[in-house]
């Protein structure tokens, strides 16, 4: 049983997160829109999806070589993003794909240096969308919630704050440090010689000059993240604009981190509350949402004949 606590806890938050969004919305006007959809729309954010994985894999290449693995080709690096998105878009969890990529270039790299690099990859994409989204805010419109706007600068600060915590590490190692840290057990521990202590001496190793370049290719990779939302919103006929959608994307982005069902649940059932600012009733919302979706699944595919070319490709010549 306890090997199956992960996959019900991803089920039973998908359920209520479907559940809790059905509960909002009218399935009639939300048929509607799917079946009235323009796919133009959709295949432009499904585009732009695909460049950002071109766009993603140079910010790992960015860090790789800032922490001294600079050995590995470009294309190299396209193909495991794509592999590793289909990962993303089929399993559980959004950090699936992650572990792939990790597991895959440690065949070239050092292992801490590989998860230190992914690990890195992801956050500093989620820090420069909470900057992005705060930078937007004092240009929000008029009628934005007061209360969603509230809770979009507290995600924002704190998301910022914790990764300059984690990049930094100074502090962590610190606290690692105090009496009562010494109990934790080796894995946990940020001081010494445990994985979690070695991890974030891969962070030390990419350094700031490379820390700073991928926060720069993350801004251009969530101007496309961000785009591809509104054009969802355009695919409905109920157009949000860009800059609405840079305020809100955020949040919808952290709720991919929460280990649901292909990514289900959690974000249909913000999606109404974060897009009722721009006038779309909650069945439009979660319209956006599933097209977003579609979108992301897509660009999942296209990972399926890469993963089996490079499995052919590695296979060992025959004799």
């Amino acid at each position: 049983m306890k090997r199956y606590r992960g996959t019900i806890l991803r089920l039973t938050i998908t359920i209520i997160g479907l559940a809790l969004a059905a509960y909002q919305i009218d399935f009639r006007q939300m048929g509607r829109l799917l079946l009235e959809a323009s796919w133009v729309w959709v295949f432009a954010g499904f585009m732009l999806s695909n460049l950002s994985m071109v766009v993603r894999a140079y910010r790992w290449q960015v860090l790789l070589e800032g922490a001294g693995a600079a050995g590995l080709r470009f294309g190299r690096l396209v193909e495991l993003y794509f592999v590793g998105n289909f990962f993303n878009a089929f399993l559980p969890s959004g950090f699936g794909g992650d572990v792939v990529r990790a597991v895959e270039v440690t065949r070239d790299i050092p292992a801490d240096v590989a998860t230190g690099s992914v690990f890195l990859d992801r956050l500093t994409g989620l820090m420069a969308l909470f900057a992005m989204g705060l930078a937007a805010f004092p240009f929000r419109p008029a009628d934005f919630p007061q209360a969603l706007g509230l809770g979009v600068v507290l995600l924002s600060v704190v998301g910022l704050a914790g990764g300059f915590l984690v990049l930094d590490g100074r502090l962590i190692r610190r606290l690692g440090r105090l009496p009562l840290a010494a109990r934790l057990p080796r894995a946990l521990s940020p001081v010494g010689d445990g994985p979690l202590a070695r991890f974030f001496a891969a962070v030390d190793g990419c350094g700031w000059p490379a820390i700073w370049k991928a926060f720069g290719v993350s801004a251009v990779f969530n101007l496309l993240l961000v785009g591809w939302w509104m054009m969802a919103t355009y695919a409905v006929n109920q157009p949000a604009s860009y800059g609405y959608n840079l305020l809100i994307v955020p949040t919808l982005s952290v709720s991919q981190l929460v280990p649901t069902v292909g990514g289900l649940g959690v974000r249909e059932m913000i999606a109404p509350t974060l897009y009722s600012g721009a006038g779309l009733s909650a069945a439009s919302a979660v319209s956006v949402s599933l097209l977003v979706f579609i979108m992301l699944r897509l660009t999942g595919f296209l990972g399926v004949p890469l993963y089996l070319y490079a499995i052919w490709r590695d296979q060992p010549a025959a004799s």
